[in-house]
């Protein structure tokens, strides 16, 4: 919750959490010092008791409006600078982490006396406890993801993101928030206004050819510095990486505490990636107009932004419901009908598991998605109906290249909602049975009678399936080798 100034005389402030009253106090102690004040002389010169200005610096009370105004006036400051949420210094920062520490019950359970933080405590000691209460946590909390609990912590967000339409306003704002900062005018993001983005939020950038091989990016917290390679990794460019990463810093995510939070975190991060590349008010602006005009298209606002098709057709549905009334739904598979990525609101049935997980299952070979790597081109867009159990939809797929393998990214809407979108006069028509599988992954009598108990197919094996996921903090990255090459790059 960002802290505004705008309340009135008579209204409270109020702090959006405990840790927010932590660093306030923090920060006027640090300035009050700076100033060469003693609480005595401050509290003459805004009319308080001392004690109560020690309950504010302690983060035991919440000031009123006028008081933080009175504040911001006998210190040579502002409001804003008083409420900001980051901690005046490392020393500030570490405190307020471990008073934090000391009221999580996991550090209660070890029944020692509590740390009372005193200027006479040493950084270094502060660093230590909080160390061995990070180690602790991870220990506490770190557990192995099976693929039973990957695919039910898939089926939870995305029910979560069908309820909110897949629009989420307090990453649009503040995303919209950063853009402002850096007086953004409009158009395709500049690889200068992001790197501007990453000034503001006080990080450098280092281009590196060594950076380990299982992750996108590492941001040294210490030395506030990211580390990215200048190529693509995948269908990720680098500037969608940084703004990813940057999306974390930004919304504030800590390490997170099971697979669940990590899947939650990197999802919010690439909504605020793409929101930042494909801002709410101009994106919403164009396609209203594109509605309009009868003429909505994928590869339109792809172009527009300078995102990839991937990217926009994800956008698309952020802004889809809550603004243009618009039901859809959004596929990436791969040639095999595998699906990765899946989001519907429409009504489509996809096929899942027991556990409603829908990423690994195979889609029907009818589908748009399939149906567009048969094409003559299959590069060149694809629309398609297709009568589905209960219901007709119309869908454009498109196959994004990569170093690795193609994948089909699909959005699609309710028959009566195509008469919005470039490409509703195809005749290309299907006919699916599906979720099922009954229509198209059953062979037909005739073969299954000549082939019966005649074939020994050796299957692919797909070991990731089979095993547990990595039990790290962050599922799949070694940390020994990141370590190692943050440990390379100092100095």
């Amino acid at each position: 919750m960002k802290l505004m100034a705008e309340f009135t005389e008579e209204e409270d402030r109020t702090f959006s959490s405990d840790q927010d009253l932590l660093v306030f106090g923090q920060r006027l102690r640090h300035l009050r010092r700076a100033a060469g004040l003693t609480l005595v002389e401050l509290g003459d010169k805004v009319g308080r008791a001392p004690s109560q200005l020690s309950l504010l610096e302690n983060g035991h009370r919440e000031p009123k409006l006028s008081l933080l105004r009175s504040l911001a006036g006998a210190l040579g400051s502002s409001v804003d600078e008083l409420l900001s949420k980051k901690p005046p210094n490392r020393r500030a920062e570490l405190e307020i982490a471990v008073e934090q520490a000391q009221l999580d019950p996991l550090y209660q359970r070890l029944d020692v006396p509590p740390l009372k933080i005193g200027k006479r405590v040493p950084t270094e000691a502060l660093e230590h406890v909080l160390a061995l209460y990070e180690e602790l946590r991870r220990r506490e909390t770190k557990q192995v993801a099976t693929p039973e609990e990957a695919r039910q912590a898939n089926a939870e967000l995305r029910s979560t993101m069908r309820e909110h339409g897949n629009y989420f306003p307090e990453i649009e704002k503040a995303a919209s928030d950063i853009l402002d900062r850096v007086d953004y005018h409009g158009g395709p993001l500049s690889e200068g206004v992001i790197q501007s983005i990453a000034t503001h939020l006080g990080y450098g950038l280092r281009f590196v050819h060594d950076l380990p091989r299982s992750v996108r990016s590492v941001t040294d917290l210490r030395n506030n510095r990211i580390f990215l390679r200048r190529e693509s990794l995948g269908m990720h460019s680098p500037r969608t990486i940084l703004l990813q990463t940057l999306g974390h810093l930004t919304l504030g995510h800590r390490q997170p505490r099971d697979f669940a939070d990590f899947l939650r975190q990197r999802v919010e991060a690439n909504y605020f990636a793409a929101a930042v590349l494909v801002p709410e008010r101009a994106a919403v602006s164009y396609l209203r107009q594109a509605k309009a005009d009868r003429d909505l298209a994928v590869e339109d606002l792809r172009d527009v932004f300078s995102v990839s098709y991937e990217m926009a057709a994800h956008r698309f549905t952020n802004l889809a419901t809550e603004y243009l009334d618009l039901r859809c739904h959004f596929v990436r598979n791969d040639e095999t009908g595998i699906i990765y990525k899946a989001y519907e609101n429409d009504g489509l049935v996809f096929p899942s598991d027991a556990t409603g997980a829908i990423e690994g299952q195979r889609m029907c070979r009818y589908w748009a998605g399939r149906q567009v790597f048969s094409s003559s081109d299959r590069y060149s867009t694809h629309y398609q109906y297709t009568d589905k159990p209960g219901a007709t939809h119309w869908c454009v797929a498109h196959v994004d290249p990569s170093r690795g393998k193609d994948f089909a990214i699909t959005l699609g809407v309710p028959y009566t909602e195509s008469r919005w979108f470039r490409g509703r006069d195809t005749t290309n028509h299907h006919r699916s049975g599906c979720p099922n599988g009954e229509c198209c992954q059953r062979p037909p009598a005739e073969l299954a009678n000549r082939w019966q108990g005649m074939v020994w197919p050796s299957a692919r094996a797909h070991s990731h399936v089979l095993s547990a996921l990595p039990s790290d903090t962050f599922p799949g990255v070694d940390e020994a080798d990141v370590y190692a090459f943050l440990d390379s790059h100092q100095g």
